[in-house]
């Protein structure tokens, strides 16, 4: 008979020099692990690395002990190769890049497998870049929405923005999204030239980093003091005035 499968849904942290947002009762769940679900293998063993370190310093961690797949956003080889490893009885650990497995990444399509074998999956706390920035923002946290990455396309992501801005002050909704780093400053000029001068952004960087900022101004302020943190790791957050 294989022993009971589980599922470990590990957070890693949001930025490398921020080991200590991870809680140290992580380690135990690594330790219970026996293979590895991971958007990179190769970060994902550094993070691994660095949490023994930091945790159980003085122990070794045999990082070639355990099993490794690499998620490719589940295509479907990777899912029949999780849903044999779960009849297997093994103990899993889903890692995603940066934050917590599930939210806003590949890992969820794994979670939503395991979930239908009927394996326990144990959610485990740490950052999240979504959540951080909602708590900082002074925005709306009742009602929210991860609406991910605008286009790329310059009057689409204008019409898609407006649509946001216009969802949220009809729901009194705060809207939250991403843009490719190198794509920033761009993104900032659009949200300026079409949301409303009331508008609020929040615009957070670099969360948990040593040069974390996390700003709420009116769209009419940031136009008047534009921030360039082209290449920088950023969430925005959106509220309409109502």
């Amino acid at each position: 008979m294989p022993d009971k499968p589980k599922v470990y849904l590990i957070p890693s942290f949001i930025n490398e020099e921020a080991i200590h947002t991870i809680p140290s009762y992580i380690a135990d769940a690594v330790k219970d692990c026996q293979c590895f679900f991971v958007e990179n293998e190769r970060t994902a063993r550094r993070f691994l690395k660095q949490l023994w370190k930091s945790c159980l310093p003085g122990q070794e961690l045999i990082i070639d002990d355990y099993e490794w797949y690499t998620i490719h956003k589940a295509e479907n080889e990777v899912l029949q190769v999780f849903k044999q490893k779960l009849k297997e009885g093994k103990k899993i650990g889903i890692i995603s890049e940066a934050g917590c497995p599930g939210i806003a990444d590949p890992g969820q399509l794994l979670v939503k497998t395991a979930q239908e074998m009927q394996v326990p999956v144990r959610p485990l706390v740490g950052p999240s870049s979504i959540l951080l920035a909602l708590m900082a923002s002074g925005m709306n946290g009742q009602q929210f929405r991860f609406a991910g990455y605008l286009p790329i396309d310059n009057p689409e992501r204008i019409r898609v923005a407006k649509d946001l801005e216009a969802e949220s002050k009809k729901m009194n909704c705060t809207q939250l999204f991403i843009e490719t780093p190198y794509r920033n400053n761009q993104l900032i000029e659009t949200l300026i030239g079409c949301c409303h001068p009331d508008t609020r952004l929040c615009i957070a960087v670099d969360i948990t980093g040593k040069d974390e900022s996390i700003i709420t101004r009116t769209i009419a302020e940031w136009a008047k003091n534009k921030p360039d943190i082209h290449k920088r790791p950023a969430i925005f957050l959106l509220l309409a005035s109502r």
